[in-house]
């Protein structure tokens, strides 16, 4: 029987999204089938359909006119062009149904959240895999994941609010590092999006100023 799923059928605005019927996935070895409770809309999303992560869209205004008979750059995903047709979804709070390897079966019917800067090669390597922009995403009733990027959690928090922590939770949580922010310091944070100000403000180091961002395009 097949799920639902919006599916993005490629650049643009809201009208290449369309909700259709889609295989539900297999996992294959090393994976287990996940039944999203919950996804997250994150403009890691956004940005992925509109095609901003490519060269073309982080050119300066001063730069934006190529030299000329030069190629403009195109507009792509995180790891080069994005493979439309593509179920997206970077945020996903899910339940194990199905695994790939026995060696997986304790996560069975566990709540789980799926880390969605998935490192296939494991934590040593570098490269990554992105839920929702290189592979399918959860903007579906189920989606197939590595095992290793899967996190199981018992705690009192909904499935929705458990979905806005993998992407945007991670991107505050690696905000604080990387600008070495310690006690009594006091941190500007403008265009925190509402999970990244969440996160911040339960953040047991320094104080923040968070300002709105900016209305985003479709």
């Amino acid at each position: 029987m097949p799920m639902k799923a919006i599916v993005t059928t490629g650049q643009g605005g809201y009208d290449q999204l369309v909700w259709q019927n889609h295989a539900v996935p297999v996992p294959a070895p090393g994976e287990v089938l996940l039944q999203v409770l919950a996804a997250g809309v994150n403009n890691t999303d956004i940005n992925t359909r509109s095609g901003w992560y490519g060269a073309a869209a982080r050119v300066s205004a001063a730069d934006a006119a190529p030299a000329p008979g030069a190629a403009t750059p195109p507009l792509a995903g995180w790891s080069g062009a994005t493979p439309f047709p593509l179920i997206q979804g970077a945020d996903c709070c899910a339940r194990v149904v199905a695994v790939a390897d026995a060696g997986a079966a304790a996560l069975l019917g566990r709540r789980v959240l799926v880390r969605p800067c998935m490192r296939i090669a494991g934590a040593g390597a570098w490269d990554t895999v992105w839920l929702g922009t290189d592979v399918p995403g959860a903007f579906a009733q189920f989606v197939a994941v590595p095992a290793s990027e899967v996190f199981a959690l018992d705690c009192s928090w909904s499935d929705a609010e458990l979905a806005t922590i993998p992407c945007a939770y991670g991107t505050a949580e690696n905000m604080l590092p990387r600008a070495g922010v310690g006690a009594g310091e006091r941190v500007l944070v403008p265009g925190a999006a509402d999970a990244q100000r969440a996160f911040l403000d339960k953040a047991h180091v320094g104080s923040f100023v968070l300002l709105p961002p900016q209305p985003q395009p479709e």
